[in-house]
């Protein structure tokens, strides 16, 4: 992970207020080299699920998966607080989910119709768990 990723990463964490209790859990990224990137992607699933495993609602992002402006994640955040869900949000690794995890997960939602690193993708949904809390906190971040 470059280092600017992990310090804009840091910066949006810094500012989520504790009781968010969010934290980023990395999987090890699985040789590609030695095997096809479905086995790859099946191995990564495995481990995604087993990680993920005491959380009650799965949300997957994907190029196929709906797009979310930045009010309704703010929206989706604040009904998980209501509901007292521990969510697990999952990006793939270089070869996108399986489709294991993606017919697990409750919500599958596209983040840009754009390809982005996976190092990129992490930075922008942080960036958004961030600007949802500071639309329901009235912060004066998000700008219409």
């Amino acid at each position: 992970m470059p280092n600017w990723i992990n310090l804009g990463i840091e910066h949006y964490q810094k500012q989520l207020p504790s009781y968010y209790n969010f934290t980023i859990t990395s999987l090890e990224s699985q040789n590609r080299k030695s095997s096809s990137s479905e086995n790859s992607k099946n191995l990564e699933a495995k481990l995604l699920l087993e990680v993920a495993s005491d959380s009650t609602l799965l949300v997957a992002f994907d190029e196929t998966g709906t797009q979310k402006t930045s009010k309704q994640i703010s929206k989706s955040i604040e009904s998980w607080q209501l509901d007292g869900e521990n969510v697990a949000l999952f990006i793939g690794g270089p070869d996108g989910l399986s489709s294991e995890v993606k017919q697990k997960c409750h919500q599958v939602w596209g983040l840009s119709n754009l390809t982005m690193t996976h190092s990129m993708a992490r930075l922008l949904v942080v960036e958004q768990i961030y600007r949802g809390y500071s639309l329901l906190n009235n912060r004066p971040y998000h700008r219409e």
